[in-house]
């Protein structure tokens, strides 16, 4: 099985807190961050999806915090998108310290927003596959 998409970060002071440790919240955008990469190296922008009308939310995510990440941590965080039959995709990813160590799992529930409807489109794997010049970095 190939290894999914990441992306390299290094945690910054400035999102850390009073104990020394990145911010729960960044998390979030540190995962964020790794899904407006992944979407960039399919040849997807957000231009683009504007443009078609739509895009991307999301609608819930679920987050397990293992170990801690400290100012000057370089990471990497994974992002991989399973497709389903509905409205609705998977998008599992992880922050890992570069010597493998796993500090955070989420695992997300998403959708393509239609942007005049403002309801999610009938299926959005076949939105971003029409969209991406590199469709297989999202496993289609």
């Amino acid at each position: 099985m190939a290894e999914p998409f990441s992306v390299p970060v290094t945690v910054r002071g400035y999102e850390t807190d009073v104990l020394g440790h990145l911010n729960q919240s960044v998390y979030l955008q540190y995962a964020e961050h790794a899904r407006w990469c992944l979407l960039d190296k399919a040849g997807i922008n957000q231009a683009a999806l504007m443009a078609k009308g739509v895009g991307p939310v999301v609608l819930e995510t679920t987050i397990r915090y293992l170990r801690e990440l400290r100012a000057g941590d370089e990471t990497e965080v994974t992002c991989a998108f399973t497709w389903g039959a509905g409205k609705t995709y998977r998008v599992e990813q992880q922050i890992r310290r570069t010597d493998g160590t796993v500090s955070a799992e989420f695992v997300a529930v998403g959708g393509l927003l239609d942007l005049r409807e403002r309801r999610l489109v009938a299926d959005p794997r076949e939105y971003f596959r029409a969209l991406a010049t590199d469709p297989g970095v999202f496993g289609l």
